[in-house]
């Protein structure tokens, strides 16, 4: 018995390609952009829609402003009054020595004057229509705390008396601190 064989198609050169999934995700992205897009689209018009008058004896029916002949009304925008630190307290101060002069005697010290640095960390602006009389204490003294007070007024205007202290010995640093601040009329 003989067999028969179907012949075999011949192979083509290249292997088949698959089909491309690229458009896919271009045509998903496609998409997506354009829904995205229109519901943007549509937010805006919806809040253009919503700023227009409501009363329907103010409300045109046709798509177009009406003409007038009054002159289009400026629109004053009200400006926020600015909210000052009614009420600061030591806390919203820091203060810094500067040594203006400094004379040292051997082993027996030194005596120092010192000028105050002073700054402001509120939250809120200090008012500067007002002034502030601001206590402080000089630290480090050989006699103790020397207690001192400076005007501050239109928020930058430091008025202050210089300080001189004796130390025990030429290592000794001077520090200050803020103890408290009272509003002058």
């Amino acid at each position: 018995m003989s067999e028969e064989t179907s012949p075999v198609p011949p192979m083509p050169e290249l292997p088949p390609r698959a089909p491309s999934r690229r458009r896919r995700p271009f045509l998903s992205g496609l998409a997506v952009g354009l829904v995205v897009g229109g519901l943007a689209v549509g937010g805006v018009m919806a809040l253009v829609n919503d700023s227009e008058p409501k009363d329907p004896a103010t409300a045109s029916s046709s798509p177009l402003p009406e003409a007038t002949t009054e002159a289009p009304q400026e629109t004053v925008e009200a400006t926020p009054e600015e909210v000052f630190n009614e009420a600061p307290g030591a806390q919203d101060f820091t203060i810094t020595l500067k040594t203006t002069s400094k004379q040292c005697f051997g082993s027996a010290g030194c005596n120092i004057t010192v000028e105050p640095n002073l700054s402001y960390g509120g939250l809120l602006p200090l008012n500067p229509g007002k002034t502030y009389s601001i206590t402080y204490e000089v630290l480090g003294s050989e006699d103790g705390a020397v207690i001192q007070t400076m005007e501050l007024s239109d928020q930058t205007s430091l008025t202050f008396r210089s300080t001189t202290v004796s130390t025990a010995s030429r290592g000794v640093k001077l520090t200050a601190k803020v103890t408290d601040i009272e509003e002058q009329g």
